[in-house]
């Protein structure tokens, strides 16, 4: 029996953090079978290994997100946790786990000492300082308007990938806390830092804008340096900085950075470098107010590709296969002469010749640019951008190119891994990990629609339909926190939430309340409650939820039938031609009224769980109302609904908006004939597609899902496998079946909305899910079919690993299920036939008859 994992909030490196009070969390490993927590004992101890707090034993099971036990963190506390449990019939104790650090930020506007400050058109600044012996050490807090990178003493602190990255700057900026104690000396050292445009000051959006939050970059820093006898040196950005110009010519997002080396002053970040012809920074007022530390990890450098292979570009130019598309940018290594510039062009697919698709880029130059120093072998990869590509064409290159000098450097949100699925079919197992290429190709900083175009926004309606999926992937309640405190910082005072997040009003975009999307503003908390456990995160965006159904509900009126205005419907469904994604089978109406029904209903269930008595009882009577008004406007009296399409009834399955078993059973039986009707193949958008298996699987149609998942012919999932597609799609036919791009001017090969499906994977095909939030209970449930013969999956849970699996054993005619609940956990296991089991943790197996 031994505590792991020890860990505070959502976060994997504590350092930084941006609470007072930070909840605690923790894993026990035991082979015991049925093992669960009774009693613990939590420690606090000092920087000195002094215990200064000890809640003595308490009699609790709870092990996750625990609130934190001693007197709140100031500015700058460092502590120590350490935890240790006992077992049934006060088994134990078990050993102490390691004590892990914890470190507050600077969590109060008056503890920053520095100030904005810019060089105007100069992107690299500067600042040498001196330091006394006897440090013991020492934290740089840093952010920036626009993105920054910043050295010590000529190293890069840190590994961050476009810091501060984006949040709703007008309400809230980023910084980052860095450990900087082994990169300081006694004596003279050196600040130097570069700074590109980002999203602060860069182009945003399809309509070529820019600079929508300010006219000029600036950094931000902060240098702590403490001492052995407790006193405190701080170096921050002010008057005294230096700035000029450096080698980022140019740095876009969408278009690319170009670089020349041969700008780049030897030895600009190091102590004693001649920085007289500098010009001074000038101070920019800004609201420390605004300054926030982060709820999640950074983006980070994930992984490195190699190239598959290597084609020529009609004109004759090199072009890597890396046979993976992602997001993230290339790696050269290059030696030639001085003033030579090689070109790095980046597309998702290929055209019907050959060269790269530049086409579904819009506007986006996607090019990267290195002018050669001229001095032996140069590395270079560019800083302030990033591109969604598996093509990338080079020119220029010195003599012959050899791809062993080209790389592609992935690039997402640091967030650890937790869940997998595999099965029998090697298509399916395909589809999966394109689901998971496009997570991490989209959650940059934020969940974004695209990584290529000019585009690359936080789209509340991707986010709402893929959440579940995510939150089983990968550990993203960081992520999403952030990203929900600035939908909740950008929602108008009707309620209103604007289609992306965070927003930037682009011409042509009216941001009107839409269904499905706005609705993530109740749907996302809900989610990462339900697979996290996260009641705090209900509470935070508890006012936010109640203002959007409050203000639909308001545009529904007294009839309780939404019906007006803008609406995205069930966008991008199949049937709709290629210039008008919003033109729907099922209509906008009922989309918008369904979700009315099922987001009041969560609003009541939220309140329930807060303990709002009154507000449950009131969202309740009004999600009742909209689901009577539903029914009588949109169902007909032999049950159809108008439209007559999967969407429509997998809204209303999914979202329990009929009114008795009778009028569930022919729905259901309705939605099968309709998914026949259109040849097992799949006819549903972004809304229908995650309610539409679980809605044909709840009627009893289990091989009708398999059937549609298992489509090989357009539109299905697994036509896009068939294409040689490595992330999912936006549209279901961005390639046609002839091999060229979808002719709309919206068209991605890297959009994980429909990858959903990978929920579905999950709970019913494995047949592992939550019954409890945050896994505390596991509902193992696996429906086989499809011809599959076997299908399992893995999750890391917050209480540690679980497991679900089955395979068929044909000798016997026998389903065998395999179950690991984890310790401190339990499961609900239902067998296909219907058989219910009660199990503790620990692995179990279970063999019924089958076929």
């Amino acid at each position: 029996m031994k505590v792991t994992d020890v860990r505070f909030e959502h976060h994997r490196e504590a350092l930084g953090i941006g609470v007072h009070r930070p909840r605690v969390s923790w894993t026990t490993v035991t082979d015991a079978t049925g093992w669960r927590q009774t009693v613990r004992q939590i420690q606090v101890l000092d920087e000195a290994g002094t215990v200064v707090w000890d809640t003595g034993r308490e009699k609790t099971g709870e092990s996750v997100l625990v609130p934190w036990p001693a007197p709140p963190l100031a500015s700058r506390d460092r502590r120590r946790v350490r935890v240790r449990v006992w077992g049934p019939d006060g088994a134990g104790p078990s050993p102490w786990s390691e004590a892990v650090p914890v470190e507050a930020a600077l969590l109060r506007p008056g503890d920053w000492t520095a100030a904005f400050v810019t060089g105007g058109a100069d992107r690299l600044l500067r600042h040498g300082f001196d330091l006394r012996d006897g440090f013991v050490s020492a934290r740089l807090y840093a952010t920036a308007l626009g993105v920054y990178e910043i050295e010590l003493n000529g190293t890069r602190v840190g590994d961050h990938v476009l810091a501060p990255g984006w949040t709703s700057y007008r309400n809230r900026l980023r910084y980052q806390t860095y450990d900087v104690t082994d990169l300081l000396r006694p004596g003279p050292n050196a600040l130097g830092a570069l700074l590109g445009d980002g999203w602060y000051h860069g182009r945003l959006g399809w309509a070529d804008g820019s600079a929508y939050y300010g006219d000029e970059v600036a950094l931000l820093a902060q240098l702590e340096v403490r001492y052995a006898d407790g006193t405190i040196d701080r170096v921050g950005t002010g008057p005294g900085w230096t700035c000029a110009p450096g080698p980022i010519v140019a740095s876009d997002l969408y278009d690319g950075e170009r670089h020349d080396a041969r700008a780049e002053p030897p030895g600009w970040s190091m102590p004693g470098f001649d920085d007289e012809a500098w010009g001074a920074v000038r101070v920019v007022a800004a609201d420390p107010a605004r300054l926030v530390a982060p709820d999640g990890p950074p983006v980070r450098r994930t992984e490195v590709l190699e190239p598959v292979a290597v084609t020529e570009s009609p004109d004759g130019h090199p072009i890597l296969d890396f046979g993976q598309n992602i997001a993230g940018r290339l790696r050269i290594r290059v030696s030639g002469p001085a003033g030579r510039v090689v070109t790095l062009r980046h597309a998702e697919v290929l055209d019907e010749r050959g060269g790269l698709c530049v086409r579904p880029l819009r506007t986006a130059r996607a090019t990267d640019e290195y002018v050669l120093r001229g001095t032996g072998t140069e590395e270079w990869e560019p800083r302030f951008t990033y591109h969604g590509f598996r093509y990338a064409e080079v020119r220029g290159w010195p003599g012959t190119l050899d791809p062993a000098d080209v790389r592609a450097v992935v690039c997402h949100t640091d967030m650890t891994r937790t869940g997998r699925f595999t099965c029998s079919d090697p298509m399916l197992n395909r589809l999966h990990e394109n689901a998971v290429w496009s997570m991490r190709g989209n959650f940059v900083d934020l969940p974004t629609d695209c990584p290529q175009r000019d585009e690359r926004f936080g789209w509340t309606g991707d986010a709402q339909v893929f959440a579940p999926a995510a939150a089983f992937l990968y550990a993203c309640g960081g992520l999403f926190a952030s990203w929900l405190t600035d939908l909740a910082a950008e929602q108008h005072d009707d309620g209103l939430v604007p289609p992306y997040v965070p927003y930037v009003k682009v011409e042509g975009d009216g941001a009107q309340p839409a269904a499905a999307w706005g609705d993530a503003a109740v749907i996302v908390p809900w989610t990462m409650y339900r697979r996290f456990g996260d009641r705090d995160v209900l509470r935070r965006q508890y006012p936010s939820m109640r203002a959007w159904v409050d203000g639909i509900a308001a545009l529904a009126g007294d009839r309780y039938v939404w019906d007006t205005g803008f609406q995205f419907g069930d966008w991008l469904d199949p049937a709709a031609p290629p210039d008008r994604p919003d033109a729907t089978r099922t209509p906008h109406g009922l989309v918008a009224t369904a979700y009315l029904a099922y987001s009041a209903g969560l609003v009541a269930r939220t309140a329930e769980v807060l303990g709002e008595t009154a507000d449950r009882e009131r969202y309740d009577d009004l999600a009742g109302r909209v689901r009577a008004a539903f029914r009588a406007k949109y169902q007909g009296p032999d049950g159809r609904l108008t439209g007559d399409s999967q969407t429509g009834y997998a809204l209303a399955l999914g979202f329990g908006l009929l009114e008795d078993a009778a009028s569930r059973r022919a729905a259901g039986r309705r939605l099968a004939e309709v998914v026949r009707r259109d040849g097992h193949r799949i006819g549903t958008g972004f809304v229908g597609t995650p309610l539409v298996c679980d809605a044909l699987c709840d009627a009893g149609e289990h091989e009708t899902a398999y059937r549609l998942v298992l489509q090989r012919a357009c539109p299905s999932w697994l036509y896009q496998v068939t294409m040689g597609a490595t992330t999912i799609w936006e549209r279901w036919d961005s390639l046609l079946p002839d091999g060229t791009v979808n002719p709309g001017t919206m068209t991605s090969f890297n959009h994980y909305a429909y990858g959903a499906v990978a929920d579905w994977l999950h709970r019913v095909v494995a047949g592992l899910a939550p019954d409890e939030p945050g896994y505390r209970r596991l509902l193992v449930r696996p429906r086989p079919g499809g011809g599959l013969t076997h299908a399992s999956a893995t999750l890391d849970t917050p209480y540690g690993r679980a497991e679900a699996g089955w395979r068929l054993l044909p000798a016997t005619r026998e389903l065998q299920v395999e179950v690991l609940v984890p310790p401190n956990a339990t499961a609900r296991v239902i067998l296909p036939a219907g058989e219910t089991t009660d199990v503790t943790a620990g692995r179990h197996t279970f063999r019924a008859p089958f076929g």
